[in-house]
């Protein structure tokens, strides 16, 4: 799952212009959630509480331009909770952001 810095700044440029120290707060707001939104998916206790959390790491993404990792979240509510391989890989994808 590759990381697209492209869209990201796309979707930061298009809702606040040329404004870079901006974009870089919100940037880094958007990595915060994200890394909240994994932290919520690690802990799941139950399979509603996963499918919430990876609901909320879609619309998290979605809101800004993180296509790929907004489909991989989406496979997320569809798995086991706490399935090894596919925290494995959400986990990568989180790191590369």
């Amino acid at each position: 799952m590759a990381y697209d810095p492209g869209a990201i700044d796309a979707a930061l440029a298009a809702a606040v212009g040329d404004e870079p120290a901006l974009i870089a707060e919100l940037r880094e707001a958007f990595l915060d959630s994200a890394k909240r939104a994994l932290g919520a998916l690690e802990v799941a206790v139950d399979a509603e509480e996963w499918r919430i959390a990876a609901w909320r790491m879609k619309g998290l993404a979605a809101s800004f331009g993180a296509v790929r990792l907004m489909a991989l979240a989406e496979e997320g509510v569809a798995v086991a909770p706490r399935d090894p391989a596919y925290l494995r890989r959400i986990r990568q994808a989180v790191a590369r952001l």
